[in-house]
């Protein structure tokens, strides 16, 4: 495995970390304070869970990526972010509002920022793999 994917990794964990912190912890967090009834009474010591599941995905999100880099830029990055962002928000959403009692309005942000953060994630990757080694500078 070459520098790329561990690097790649390595942003793309702090990204999704800082967007996901961002998006539950400050612009849903009003919808999560309206729910409470629905979530574990114990669920803040769990949330080593998501970090840990963070870690794995993000891992994974850069291997996969540099197995069909074709280093074409932001664009490749926001393609692949918008692909793996329906298929893993789609069922972090949709599975999540079929199971418990939340409302729609929830579930749709989950998916709508759920793509976001991975197109965002995508992004930095696609800099990431984009970016040539820098040769050593020679002293004349």
């Amino acid at each position: 495995m070459n520098k790329k994917v561990w690097l790649g990794f390595i942003a793309t964990f702090i990204t999704m970390e800082i967007l996901d912190g961002v998006v539950n912890m400050v612009i849903l967090s009003s919808a999560y304070q309206s729910t409470m009834q629905v979530w574990r009474p114990d669920m803040m010591s769990k949330m080593w869970i998501f970090h840990l599941l963070m870690l794995i995905g993000s891992f994974f999100f850069a291997f996969i990526f540099s197995k069909g880099f074709e280093n074409k830029g932001i664009v490749e990055g926001v393609r692949y972010g918008i692909y793996i962002g329906i298929w893993m928000s789609v069922g972090k959403a949709y599975g999540t509002y079929a199971m418990i009692a939340i409302p729609y309005s929830l579930a749709l942000q989950w998916f709508i920022y759920g793509v976001l953060e991975y197109v965002i994630a995508g992004v930095v990757l696609a800099f990431v793999f984009g970016q040539k080694p820098k040769e050593p500078e020679k002293i004349s």
